[in-house]
């Protein structure tokens, strides 16, 4: 199995999901190797794959004096730095076709951005590489064109990508800019999997403002309402997606580009353990495992410590009733009989005397 294959497979078996993350774009080397240190290391202790993302050039900035980043050859240089130093699959973006051989030599994950999610060539393009393709849908687009951009990478020619896959990203979710505003639309995570390719919530984008913050140096630069990310986060987990996408920034108010709508590092564990919680709780009520119902051990303590229990009589008793959690025909009974059972029948098996104390 070749590595695409084999990382596609991991992300999209990945429970609850799987996390794509890091700052919007390399500013250092230093600063990328301090940022995939410690996400990773968040995300190991949450419990979640993940994929670093950092863009070498951000092509598609509201003004043409905003920082850019430090081009392909400096940016991959960084990234595959990153890659090898912490063992991480990397995801960036592309927004030429000349671009995608180099691209897809360090890059695990190839990103089609929003605005060129139509562009044939492109899409054709990253598609050759071989490499997992993320398509972000494009903000004017409905969720239906999804399909056809998928389509466009699997008809490129390239088994590998063919059998990858295509990850469709939700972008923003809505194609309407009204009052100067974005307006996400939940029931595109929906229809987008229409396109049959596993679906990421961009929780981070999703609240961009169209040129909110005038530039020092003239110009203007998007804006963002940063403080809502958990909303949408919740929301998208709620809905069920495949994988989360989140810029991350140890210092969001003095980032380069796209500060408003950054996460904050500090506040990244806190968040992460709060959606892992929601789709926990999904997958339990799907499952209908109600927590707060009193399981057999919770009895099996009680009975014991009154019957002046041994080892041998917990053991066997532990035994007796992990016995009946497998046997179907036990499910009718209550767990407080079926542990006061299972002491007896220990208790009559090791010939110890039988006492009053767990008389049902």
């Amino acid at each position: 199995m070749d590595p695409s294959t084999a990382l596609f497979n991991q992300l999209k078996a990945a429970e609850p999901f799987f996390l794509l993350a890091g700052p919007n774009v390399i500013e250092s080397e230093e600063h990328i190797m301090r940022m995939a240190k410690h996400i990773k290391s968040i995300s190991t202790k949450v419990g979640l794959p993940l994929v670093f993302k950092s863009s070498f050039d951000k092509a598609n900035r509201t003004s043409s004096k905003s920082f850019r980043g430090p081009g392909m050859v400096e940016g991959l240089k960084i990234l595959e730095k990153v890659k090898i130093a912490y063992d991480i699959p990397i995801v960036t973006d592309v927004h030429e076709t000349v671009q995608c051989e180099e691209v897809g030599k360090v890059a695990d994950i190839i990103q089609i951005p929003a605005f060129l999610c139509r562009q044939t060539d492109l899409l054709v393009a990253a598609a050759k590489t071989g490499k997992i393709i993320n398509i972000k849908k494009g903000q004017f687009c409905a969720s239906s064109v999804m399909v056809n951009s998928a389509e466009k990478v699997r008809l490129a020619g390239n088994p590998n990508v063919m059998r990858v896959s295509i990850f469709c990203w939700t972008g923003v979710t809505i194609s309407l800019w009204l009052v100067d505003d974005l307006i996400v639309d939940p029931r595109n995570l929906e229809w987008m999997r229409e396109a049959n390719c596993p679906v990421v919530a961009d929780v981070t984008h999703s609240l961009q403002q169209p040129a909110g913050k005038k530039l020092d140096g003239g110009g203007v630069a998007s804006g963002g309402l940063r403080e809502l990310i958990p909303c949408i986060a919740r929301t998208a987990i709620a809905v069920g997606v495949d994988g989360v996408f989140m810029e991350v920034h140890d210092d969001p108010l003095n980032a380069p580009v796209d500060g408003p709508t950054q996460w904050p590092l500090r506040n990244l564990e806190e968040l992460l353990e709060e959606l892992v919680a929601i789709a926990e709780k999904l997958m339990l009520k799907k499952l209908k495992f109600r927590l707060n119902v009193p399981t057999p051990y919770v009895f099996m303590l009680r009975f014991l410590k009154a019957a002046q229990s041994d080892t041998k009589l917990e053991h066997l008793a532990f035994y007796l009733i992990e016995l009946s959690l497998v046997q179907y025909e036990a499910l009718k009974f209550k767990p407080s009989l079926l542990c006061a059972s299972a002491i007896y029948v220990a208790r009559c098996t090791l010939q110890m005397r039988y006492t009053s104390y767990i008389r049902c």
